[in-house]
C-alpha cells in the first residue's frame, strides 16, 4: 500500500469515530438605525486577536469597488476605513488575505459576508504556501463570519445612508469564566521539523513560558499537554509502513516527519519522544512542579532539535537530568514500546482526542483549548494570555491580567462611576479584566456596605446581628442624634469615624473613640455633639485653679494652672499638649518609703531582743531550781550569782 493511501486512511479512521465539529461564535448587536436592532452570531476567525472577555462599538462600511477585499484599498496608506467595522464579501481568495488588506486600510474588525445559505464554518488561515508574504502572523485585528441574510440586511441599510450602521460586537460570553481556576489544554507535536507550524509552536513554549509558569505556581491555572496519534488498521499492522510509523503492534503511529521510509527519522521515533514529553508532566505533576514541563520542551528543542539532527533518547534523557528529573521513574511510566499491549498513558490521548460537551474534535496543530472551549487566533503570547485571563470569574484573576498592556484600568477616570470618598482616598471601584465592578470595601477591617454606586456606609460584618437591634431601637429617636454610622473596631482609623476631628499644634484630637464600637462623644475639654466641638475655656468659666494664689491659663483642650497642666485622660484618643514632670515627686515618695523600712527594721530588732532576753532568764532560772536545793538565803545568793555570770552570755545573743 502506497505511504499517501495509508495517511488517508488513517484521517478517515480517526474522523468517522464520532467526528465532530464546533463552530467558537460571539454575539452581535445592532444598535441603530432603530428598526434593526436585533442580536446575531458570528464564528470567530481563527486568525488575528480576538477580544476574549471585551466588547468592540463600530460604524459599518462598505466598498462596493474592492467588495472582496482581495486587493489592498485605494489610498491605504491615509487608512480610509480607520476605527471602522469593515464589511466585505466572501469569495476569490483566502479569508486571512482579506482581513489583511482591511488591516492596512485602518480598519478596526472585519465582518466576512456568507455567500451561500449554510450553518456557519470557521475561517481558517491559508496553508503555508499561500502565505508566501507572511501576512498572516501580522493580522492583529479581530474577524468573524456572519450568515448570508444578515449580511444582505446590513449591505442595504449602509448603501442607503440615511444613518449609520452602528454595532456591537462582543466577546464577553465567548470564553467561558466559571469560577477563579482556569483550565487549559495544549495539544502539539513534540518535533520541530514541521514546517511552519511546527516553528509557530516552538516560538510559543519560549515566549509563553515564563506567564505559564507563574500562572501554575500561583495556583491560578491547570495546565495539561496533549499529543495526538492516530493507530494503524488491523490489516497493516505488520507492514512496513506501519512498522515504521507506530509502537505497541499499530496502536500509536505518526505521520513519518521526512515522509520516507527508508532512511531518516520514522514516525515511531516520533511518538516515543510524545510519550516521553507525556511522561514527564504526569511525574512532575505528582510531585507539584507541573511547571518543569514547560523547561523540558523548551530544551528539549534548543539542544535535541530534529533539524539538527539531535533528536534522541540520550539527548532527551540529558535534559531530564539537568532539570533533576527522575529519568527511571519516567521510564516507568513510558513502558514498553514494542510490547503488543494497550499504553495507558496514549490510550487516554486518544480518548481525549474526540470532542465532548462544548469542545469539538481536535484534528489539526496546535490547538489550544482553555475551559473546554477552543481558542480562535493566533498562537502569541499576549493574544493567548488575554485569553487565558477572560477564563477566569471576575475580580479574582491574578494580577499579570490587570497590567496596563492588556487591560484599561477603568477605576482611574471618575472612579470608574461608582462611589468615592476623596478624603480618605477610598473606592468602590474594583478593576477588573472584563472592565470593572462596583462593590463596597473593606478597608481596616471595617466592611463599607451599600449598592456601590450611590453610597457605602461603614458597616462592621461580625456586629451585623448586634446592630440590626441597636438600629430598632435607634430608629425611635430622630436622626439627628445618630448622624454617624461608622461601627466596630478599627473604625476610627478611617475619616475619624465620621466624627469631629481637628489638628493644632502637630497633635490630633477626635471625637471617635476606639473603646465604643458606634457614635462620637467630644473628648474632655471639649463640647459639643461629636460631630462639632469647641474647645472649653476652664478660666474663664470659673471650672479650675479656685486655689487661693493660682493662676490659670487656658489652653487647647485642657488649662495651665499653677505650672501645671490638667487633662483628663479617659480617652485613648486625646494626647496631652503638655508633658508633666514626676521627678520631685517620685523622690520624694521613694525617700518616705525607704524611711518607713527602716524605722520598721529598728522597732522589729528592739522587740526581738527584749523577748528573747526575757525568755532566756526564765528558762535557766527552772533548771537550777531543780538541781540545787538550797535554803532560801543560800538560794537567793546563788540565782543572783548565777544571774550575773549569764548576763554577759545573754547580751551576746
Amino acid at each position: 500500500m502506497s505511504r499517501s493511501l495509508l495517511g488517508v486512511l488513517f484521517c478517515v479512521i480517526f474522523v468517522s469515530v464520532n467526528g465532530r465539529f464546533v463552530v467558537e461564535k460571539e454575539s452581535i448587536r445592532v444598535l441603530s438605525p432603530y428598526k434593526l436592532r436585533s442580536k446575531h452570531d458570528a464564528a470567530i476567525g481563527n486568525f488575528g486577536v480576538p477580544k476574549y472577555g471585551g466588547s468592540m462599538v463600530g460604524s459599518m462600511v462598505y466598498s462596493h469597488q474592492n467588495s472582496y477585499a482581495c486587493k489592498p484599498f485605494d489610498d491605504e496608506k491615509k487608512q480610509p476605513f480607520k476605527t471602522h467595522i469593515l464589511l466585505v464579501d466572501r469569495g476569490e481568495c483566502f479569508f486571512a488575505l482579506k482581513v489583511w488588506n482591511a488591516q492596512q486600510a485602518g480598519a478596526a474588525a472585519v465582518l466576512v459576508t456568507d455567500d451561500r445559505d449554510e450553518p456557519l464554518i470557521t475561517m481558517e488561515s491559508p496553508g503555508e504556501n499561500a502565505d508566501a508574504d507572511g501576512y498572516i502572523d501580522k493580522i492583529g485585528i479581530p474577524s468573524a463570519l456572519i450568515d448570508r441574510s444578515f449580511g444582505e440586511t446590513l449591505k442595504a441599510a449602509v448603501q442607503k445612508a440615511e444613518e449609520d450602521v452602528v454595532i456591537k460586537l462582543d466577546w464577553r460570553e465567548s470564553m467561558p469564566n466559571p469560577d477563579q481556576r482556569v483550565e487549559y489544554e495544549f495539544w502539539t507535536n513534540s518535533n520541530d521539523d514541521c514546517g511552519i507550524r511546527c516553528d509557530e509552536q516552538m516560538n510559543f513554549f519560549k515566549d509563553f513560558k515564563g506567564h505559564a509558569q507563574i500562572l501554575e505556581k500561583g495556583g491560578y491555572t491547570m495546565f495539561t499537554p496533549h499529543y495526538i496519534t492516530w493507530f494503524c488498521p488491523a490489516p497493516l499492522v505488520l507492514s512496513d509502513q506501519c512498522k515504521s510509523q507506530c509502537i505497541n503492534h499499530g496502536r500509536y503511529c505518526a505521520p513519518d516527519p521526512e515522509k520516507n521510509f527508508g532512511m531518516g527519522y520514522q514516525g515511531k521515533d516520533v511518538v516515543f519522544e510524545k510519550l516521553r514529553q507525556l511522561c514527564v508532566h504526569r511525574v512532575a505533576k505528582e510531585s507539584n512542579r507541573s511547571w518543569v514541563w514547560w523547561d523540558f520542551v523548551t530544551d528539549f528543542h534548543i539542544r535535541c532539535s530534529m533539524k539538527e539532527k539531535r533528536y534522541s533518547k540520550e539527548c532527551a534523557e540529558d535534559v531530564l537530568k539537568s532539570l533533576n528529573l527522575p529519568v527511571e521513574k519516567i521510564k516507568d511510566c513510558m513502558g514498553d514500546p514494542e510490547a503488543d499491549v494497550e499504553n495507558d498513558v496514549l490510550k487516554i490521548e486518544q480518548y481525549r482526542q474526540v470532542g465532548r460537551g462544548s469542545r469539538g474534535d481536535v484534528t489539526i496543530l496546535p490547538t489550544l483549548i482553555i475551559n473546554d472551549v477552543q481558542y480562535r487566533g493566533k498562537l502569541e503570547r499576549t493574544a493567548v494570555l488575554k485569553a487565558l485571563c477572560a477564563g477566569f470569574q471576575e475580580t479574582t484573576e491574578p494580577p499579570i491580567c490587570l497590567s496596563g498592556d492588556l487591560e484599561t484600568n477603568q477605576c482611574l477616570e471618575r472612579n470608574g462611576g461608582c462611589w468615592g470618598d476623596s478624603k480618605s482616598n477610598i473606592t468602590a471601584c474594583k478593576d477588573t479584566f472584563r472592565g470593572r465592578v462596583c462593590e463596597c470595601p473593606v478597608v481596616n477591617g471595617v466592611q463599607y456596605k451599600g449598592d456601590g454606586y450611590m453610597s457605602c456606609e461603614e458597616f462592621l460584618e461580625e456586629d451585623e446581628f448586634f446592630f440590626s437591634d441597636i438600629k430598632v431601637l435607634l430608629s425611635k429617636f430622630p436622626r439627628s442624634s445618630c448622624k454617624s454610622d461608622a461601627s466596630g473596631s478599627g473604625r476610627c482609623a478611617i475619616n475619624s469615624g465620621g466624627c469631629w476631628s481637628e489638628t493644632k499644634y502637630g497633635e490630633t484630637i477626635s471625637a471617635c473613640s476606639d473603646s465604643d464600637i458606634t457614635g462620637c462623644r467630644c473628648p474632655p475639654g471639649f463640647r459639643g455633639d461629636g460631630h462639632k466641638c469647641e474647645d472649653i475655656n476652664e478660666c474663664s468659666e470659673g471650672l479650675a485653679c479656685q486655689c487661693e494664689g493660682c493662676s490659670c491659663k487656658n489652653m487647647w483642650g485642657g488649662y495651665y494652672c499653677s505650672e501645671k497642666l490638667h487633662i483628663m485622660e479617659e480617652d485613648t484618643s486625646i494626647v496631652p499638649t503638655t508633658e508633666r514632670n514626676p521627678t520631685k515627686f517620685g523622690w520624694f515618695l521613694a525617700l518616705l518609703i525607704l524611711g518607713a523600712v527602716v524605722s520598721a527594721a529598728f522597732v522589729g530588732y528592739i522587740f526581738y531582743k527584749y523577748r528573747f532576753r526575757s525568755y532566756m532568764d526564765s528558762e535557766v532560772m527552772a533548771i537550777m531550781s531543780q538541781y540545787i536545793p538550797l535554803d532560801s538565803q543560800h538560794h537567793n545568793q546563788v540565782i543572783q550569782h548565777e544571774n550575773e555570770s549569764l548576763r554577759p552570755v545573754s547580751s551576746g545573743v
